[in-house]
């Protein structure tokens, strides 16, 4: 299990080789990268902030709680903080598992997750400005089916 919250950018290769393999137990893996966009045409960077040690911790037990419903045999979880331009990576999440349903399900929960509940403030730069990002009607949804 690897979970990074980081202002470098990581590289998906990197990151995905060997993951999952060598391994018995594993009969899939699922890979998301999340990239900042600009919904409004009007931002020019995103800026995330945290508390570090309380955001990993957050971030550890959502894993813990994937790892033991889905049964997955390994997780990776990065997360970027600080100032980020529209295009650049902002996350990635990968899952193992025996089953390719596992591995998908438990990515797309951890997605949620991470998109919703971690602790993560994030605040829009743009011409006019700064503003902090409110929660989304759609994001909270997103949970409701987990």
């Amino acid at each position: 299990m690897k979970i990074s919250v980081q202002t470098e950018p990581f590289d998906l290769g990197t990151e995905m080789a060997g993951f999952g393999t060598g391994r018995e137990d594993v009969g899939a893996v699922v890979s998301f990268t999340g990239i900042v966009r600009d919904d409004t045409g009007a931002m020019d960077a995103l800026e995330l902030e945290h508390y570090p040690g309380m955001t990993e911790r957050a971030i550890a037990k959502i894993v813990g709680e994937a790892i033991e419903r889905w049964k997955l045999a390994d997780v990776i979880v990065i997360h970027r903080h600080g100032r980020l331009g529209v295009g650049e990576q902002i996350m990635m999440v990968a899952t193992a598992a025996r089953h390719r349903v596992a591995a998908f399900e438990a990515a797309e929960f951890l997605m949620d997750y991470l998109k919703s509940r971690a602790p993560f403030w994030k605040k829009e730069h743009g011409p006019e400005g700064t503003s902090w990002v409110a929660a989304k009607d759609e994001d909270e949804d997103a949970l409701k089916r987990w």
